[in-house]
């Protein structure tokens, strides 16, 4: 049996270089070895939030990002939670098979409620683990690229394919992580790169947002420009995204740049970047809402036939 590649994200603001080489760049390569499913996540979007925000237009944009990127709708099927109702029927079965001490155990959880900008925790919170096996499962997804703090995640979907196997007959193949050798790039301000933390370099920003917010980046007072990721961080940072965008060894540039000091460094990564940045800027331009609101039906309509004939087979399964 072939793999099938599972992905996506939630719609809660403008990807960002962070993304393109955590996880984006990956995706891109795997179209071409792999069928794939790339879920834009808008239910999850509830699970940590009271006020969700402009679902609509982050789903619109994220699709964009996707398509300017290089993610090809003729070879991917790209869709949004919301518009497959059978992933919530899933849910049901799937829930029956997990504990509520295990739901509560989950590591992954635990650091997101303490983290939630909930005044209060939702039910969902707790139960979107078994969402996510819904997303995965669904479409028989056997890879799963993720980070470290989703793998407790995706045991739960394989635990929950092994249950659901071992009581009703095999359905499901058990999903695996695709753990990759992906860069961890810091914000501009030596925090974690965030979306809602304005320290990210989204893929849309124009030329002159990405020039004011590496200008903006933290270095430190030192002249001579060198590559010590724990002594400098903030300059490790800035020679690893320029190195990232331009193909090439963070010290090698950190040795061309020598004693230039913080302004050329900064001067090196913007323009790294923004060269970089100009391919995925012109093929976003280019692409109107009307193809992105296109391939979004289209990729809809193939997951939910997908879905339907899961859902069929869960339910002979059980014995519906």
């Amino acid at each position: 049996m072939n793999d099938v590649v599972l992905t996506g994200d939630r719609p809660t603001g403008p990807l960002h270089l962070g993304h393109y080489f955590g996880s984006l760049a990956n995706r891109v390569r795997l179209q071409d070895l792999h069928p794939m499913y790339v879920l834009i996540a808008d239910y999850q979007v509830i699970t940590d939030r009271d006020l969700p925000g402009e679902i609509r237009r982050h789903t619109m944009e994220l699709l964009l990002d996707y398509l300017a990127i290089g993610i090809d709708p003729a070879k991917v099927t790209i869709f949004q939670h919301s518009a497959i109702p059978e992933l919530n029927q899933l849910l049901l079965p799937f829930l029956s098979l997990v504990s509520v001490a295990e739901l509560g155990r989950n590591p992954t959880v635990k650091d997101e409620i303490a983290h939630s900008s909930q005044a209060a925790v939702s039910g969902l919170m707790f139960t979107y683990p078994v969402h996510q096996a819904a997303d995965i499962l669904f479409c028989k997804g056997t890879l799963v690229p993720v980070g470290k703090d989703q793998l407790p995640h995706l045991e739960v979907a394989r635990l929950v394919a092994r249950r659901f196997n071992d009581r009703y007959g095999e359905v499901f193949p058990l999903p695996k992580a695709m753990m990759g050798a992906q860069p961890m790039l810091k914000g501009l301000d030596g925090g974690k790169m965030s979306k809602s933390r304005g320290n990210a370099i989204a893929l849309s920003a124009t030329e002159d947002k990405t020039a004011l917010l590496i200008r903006k980046a933290r270095t430190d007072a030192e002249r001579l420009i060198t590559f010590e990721e724990e002594r400098r961080p903030e300059v490790a940072n800035l020679l690893t995204l320029a190195g990232l965008c331009l193909g090439r060894p963070p010290a090698e540039l950190a040795e061309e740049i020598g004693d230039g000091g913080a302004a050329t460094l900064k001067r090196v990564a913007t323009e790294a970047v923004n060269e970089f940045l100009r391919p995925i800027r012109r093929r976003r331009a280019e692409l109107t809402e009307g193809d992105a609101r296109r391939i979004l039906a289209e990729g809809n309509e193939r997951a939910r036939e997908r879905a339907v004939r899961t859902l069929e087979e869960v339910r002979a399964a059980m014995g519906f």
